[in-house]
């Protein structure tokens, strides 16, 4: 039979069956056991033991492996954000995006919390939620206590499988619990840090129509150069690849005939997103400060 590893949790496995909707303790045999670690997401083959045990004879080929969060066979990644309980962190997610789009993630950013924010919070919704859609990238604005986006999220979610991620206290779980009805735990936000309290511990999926949403840790920092060449990074901002400089090798720095600077000096491209590449590079420009609204 195939089954799916839905949860992994220290040495504990647990699988799902899909041909009997029924979950089972999984017990890696032989070759399996000696040779492969195995994650959430993982297809695999076996037998039913007894009504508790799926014997693991067989790990099937994955597509892809995420590293953090440690699940396999991922379509697509729903980066969770807020503008305020806790700030937001533009650089953060940048980071995060470019990351995904090297993994060959499709992407949907969630910013979450929006009934709770203040009037600065909603002018600062309509900037960000502007710069990503300008990007590229499918933006979704929710709140679990009103219902707001709930469903544009459950039908962007409908196929496949979707791993959600993002600072701790953005309010991943309660959205999670929020569309599949599965209840989750969930923390608050530390006034004095204005940091999530890591709440999620393993990966866990939860199968949602025909595919699977996994609950993923929470973490504070991801950086594009440890998974890429620093040559790479221009090829994973979306709206870079817009403009045709003049070398086909161009960073975006200070060559000859560069069309993406001179598109962030006309104000077409966000200064904020270019600041963020400079600065995944480790890159300084003394121009940058004369751009309009480019502080």
């Amino acid at each position: 039979m195939e089954g799916v590893v839905i949860e992994r949790a220290g040495q504990k496995l647990t699988v799902l069956v899909p041909e009997q909707k029924k979950t089972y303790r999984g017990i890696p045999l032989g070759k399996v056991r000696k040779r492969e670690k195995l994650f959430a997401g993982d297809f695999v083959e076996g037998r039913v033991v007894d009504d508790q045990t799926f014997a693991i004879e067989k790990l099937k080929e994955r597509k892809n492996l995420l590293v953090r969060p440690p699940v396999a066979n991922v379509d697509r990644a729903v980066i969770v954000e807020t503008i305020e309980n806790p700030p937001f962190n533009n650089y953060l997610l940048d980071n995060l995006l470019v990351v995904y789009d090297h993994l060959g993630l499709d992407v949907v950013l969630v910013f979450n919390k929006v009934d709770l924010l203040s009037e600065e919070g909603k002018e600062a919704l309509k900037k960000w939620s502007s710069v990503y859609e300008d990007a590229g990238y499918k933006v979704i604005k929710t709140s679990v206590k009103t219902g707001e986006g709930l469903k544009e999220l459950q039908e962007a979610l409908k196929e496949g499988t979707s791993i959600f991620a993002g600072p701790s206290g953005v309010g991943k779980s309660s959205l999670i619990s929020a569309i599949t009805g599965v209840e989750l735990k969930t923390g608050e936000v530390s006034s004095k840090t204005e940091r999530g309290k890591h709440t999620t511990r393993e990966v866990r999926l939860i199968p949602f129509k025909g595919g699977f949403i996994g609950d993923a840790p929470g973490f504070s920092r991801v950086e594009a150069l440890n998974f890429m060449d620093r040559e790479e990074v221009r090829l994973h901002f979306p709206e870079f690849l817009r403009y045709s400089c003049k070398f086909s090798d161009c960073l975006h720095i200070e060559e000859e005939g560069c069309q993406v600077r001179e598109a962030v000096k006309r104000g077409e491209l966000s200064c904020e997103r270019y600041k963020s590449y400079l600065k995944m590079l480790n890159e300084f420009v003394p121009w940058l400060s004369d751009v309009k609204d480019c502080s």
